[in-house]
C-alpha cells in the first residue's frame, strides 16, 4: 500500500511539474505532502531524491525541495542543444528500437491524437512528453537518455502555449504536429535514418516560434534564433 502511495506521489509530482501546475521555482512543502498522501516525512524525501536526481526538483541544502527553476542560462542552453541531441536520440531510435517500443509508441500517437481532437491541453503535454521519452528509450544509450529527460521537461514547460492554441494559425501548427508523430513512426518503421532526422528538425521548428512567445520577456528570443539555425547546420555538415 505504501509503495502505490509512494508511486501516487512521485507520478503527481512529475505530472503537475510537466503541465505547470506547479510552477518552476515554487517550493515543495514536505508537510503538506505527507499529510495530503498520508505518508511519513521518509518516503517523501525518498521520492524528492528521486525527482531530483531526473531532473525535476532542486533540493537545497536547510532549505527543502523545489520545482527545478527556468532562468537566462538553463533556457538559452536548451535552445542550443536541444535540436542536436533530438537528433542523435533520433538516430539511434533507428539503429536500435524494439518492435514493443514501435507499438508502445503508435499507443502513444493514439492518446495524443485523441487528446488534440478533444482540445485537452494538460493530456496533449503529457502524451506528447511520452512519445518522445519512448524515442529516448528506443535509443537505448545511456548517456543519452538522461540529457533526453532533463531537456523534455522544460520543453513540456516552455512549449505549454503550443498545446493551447488561440488562433488558425497556432492550430494549423498544432494539427501539423500530430501528422510529424506519424511520420515519425513511419520512417522508423521502414528505418529510414535521414529521413527520421529530417523530421527532428522540421518538428523542433514547428513548436520553437511557441516556446518564444513564452520566455520573449525573458529577454530570451534572439538566442533562441541564434540557436536553432547553428544546431541544424551542425547536424547537417559532413
Amino acid at each position: 500500500m505504501a509503495k502505490s502511495v509512494k508511486s501516487n506521489l512521485y507520478d503527481d509530482l512529475k505530472r503537475q511539474i510537466l503541465t505547470m501546475e506547479l510552477d518552476p521555482d515554487a517550493d515543495l512543502d514536505e508537510a503538506s505532502l505527507s499529510e495530503r498522501y498520508g505518508l511519513s516525512r521518509t518516503p517523501v524525501r525518498d521520492i524528492f531524491r528521486r525527482l531530483a536526481g531526473e531532473g525535476y526538483v532542486d533540493i537545497r541544502e536547510n532549505r527543502g525541495a523545489r520545482v527545478i527553476p527556468m532562468n537566462h542560462a538553463t533556457l538559452r542552453n536548451f535552445f542550443l542543444v536541444a535540436p542536436m541531441i533530438y537528433a542523435a536520440i533520433g538516430r539511434l531510435a533507428v539503429q536500435n528500437f524494439k518492435p514493443s517500443q514501435l507499438s508502445d509508441l503508435k499507443q502513444t500517437q493514439e492518446r495524443f491524437r485523441a487528446a488534440s481532437q478533444n482540445m485537452d491541453a494538460l493530456a496533449m503535454v503529457l502524451e506528447n512528453n511520452r512519445f518522445h521519452e519512448i524515442f529516448g528509450e528506443m535509443s537505448a544509450n545511456v548517456y543519452l537518455q538522461p540529457s533526453l529527460g532533463r531537456l523534455l521537461i522544460d520543453h513540456a514547460r516552455i512549449g505549454h502555449t503550443f498545446f493551447r492554441p488561440r488562433n488558425a494559425d497556432m492550430k494549423r501548427r498544432l494539427q501539423l504536429a500530430v501528422e510529424h508523430h506519424d511520420s515519425f513512426i513511419e520512417a522508423l518503421s521502414i528505418h529510414d535514418e535521414d529521413a527520421v532526422v529530417d523530421l527532428v528538425f522540421e518538428h523542433w521548428e514547428l513548436s520553437r516560434e511557441n516556446m518564444e512567445m513564452f520566455i520573449a520577456p525573458h529577454g530570451l528570443k534572439a538566442d533562441a534564433l541564434i540557436g536553432a539555425p547553428t544546431t541544424q547546420s551542425l547536424e547537417k555538415s559532413p
